[in-house]
């Protein structure tokens, strides 16, 4: 199924330093929407239903000797009936050498053709990675997100209260910002999360009373990540007295991202709580709790209150995942 999103052909040969054989036009106009990839096996054989001419279309070996293997007149048939579908883009592998027919029907037809040295199936997966990526689904959420002791921590709360000083403490004590103020977060599988900063506010972090910091600038490369799996979510809130917060965590809590139930935990905010430190904790013990420990059921199990310390289904799921 396309995505409404889309990446141009351009910035494929870009990252992937593929080289251009032939091209319709500029290849920053043709642009991509479909994750899924393919080897035209079938519709080369004259088998054409179900044929998708939005899939990026790979020619390794196997498809190059195929089409050596007939007759002058039948390979000059088969590509042109393959090409007649108007594929979005053919990409050769190895550095294999087309036959002689390929390129003038590809002008015919409007086909873009790239080649490149990698093997078919390592291309493929890379490619597949980077459309996952590029034509995810996504939404942007108003929060930071730091990497936490490897951990993607997406801290969310209201403004003013302490998203941004408490990314620049964690940046200090030598982890990682990746986004401040606004997280596009994109679904790149059916239950992995990657977050990334857009590209006009990336490194930038904006600390009331200070101004516009620059992350990277400032503290060094070694400060900033481009993007980052999100393994759990701080929500950060002004304390309420009238409220009973969780004082065991016994019970996992989630947030609906996407779709996505990710981990997450709230923490009231006062003068004289360390934030920093509190998230360093949350984010070592939701790495624990992936390992199958909860340190809440150990502590009840030792006190004979009966508690089973063993995981529970659903979060044995969520570690699973993770």
């Amino acid at each position: 199924m396309a995505s409404k999103y889309s990446v141009s052909l351009q910035k494929v040969i870009d990252v992937h330093s593929f080289s251009v054989l032939y091209t319709p036009c500029d290849p920053a106009q043709i642009m991509l929407t479909m994750q899924e990839v393919i080897r035209p096996g079938l519709i080369l054989s004259g088998y054409d239903d179900y044929f998708d001419p939005g899939r990026v279309q790979f020619l390794g070996l196997t498809e190059i000797e195929y089409l050596r293997g007939m007759s002058d007149e039948l390979r000059a048939e088969r590509l042109e009936f393959y090409l007649s579908h108007k594929p979005v883009v053919c990409i050769a592998t190895r550095s294999l050498e087309l036959p002689e027919e390929f390129l003038p029907l590809a002008e015919k037809y409007g086909v873009p053709v790239l080649t490149t040295k990698d093997s078919t199936s390592g291309c493929m997966s890379t490619l597949i990675s980077f459309l996952g990526v590029e034509l995810a689904p996504r939404i942007t959420r108003h929060g930071v997100l730091v990497e936490v002791y490897g951990e993607g921590v997406l801290i969310l709360g209201d403004s003013g209260v302490g998203k941004s000083e408490t990314a620049l403490e964690l940046i200090k004590r030598g982890h990682r910002l990746i986004a401040d103020d606004a997280v596009e977060i994109r679904k790149v599988s059916s239950r992995t999360l990657v977050g990334s900063a857009p590209d006009n506010i990336r490194h930038f972090i904006e600390v009331r009373g200070v101004g516009i910091i620059n992350a990277r600038r400032l503290f060094g490369m070694g400060s900033v990540k481009l993007t980052e799996k999100i393994d759990m979510v701080v929500e950060l809130e002004h304390w309420d007295v009238e409220k009973i917060y969780d004082r065991l965590g016994l019970e996992t809590q989630y947030t609906e991202i996407l779709g996505i139930n990710v981990p997450s935990t709230v923490v009231p905010v006062r003068p004289g709580r360390n934030l920093s430190i509190i998230i360093e904790a949350a984010a070592m013990n939701n790495r624990q709790r992936k390992l199958g420990y909860n340190a809440a059921r150990e502590l009840l199990h030792g006190l004979g209150m009966d508690e089973d310390i063993s995981p529970k289904p659903e979060e044995m799921k969520i570690w699973h995942d993770a």
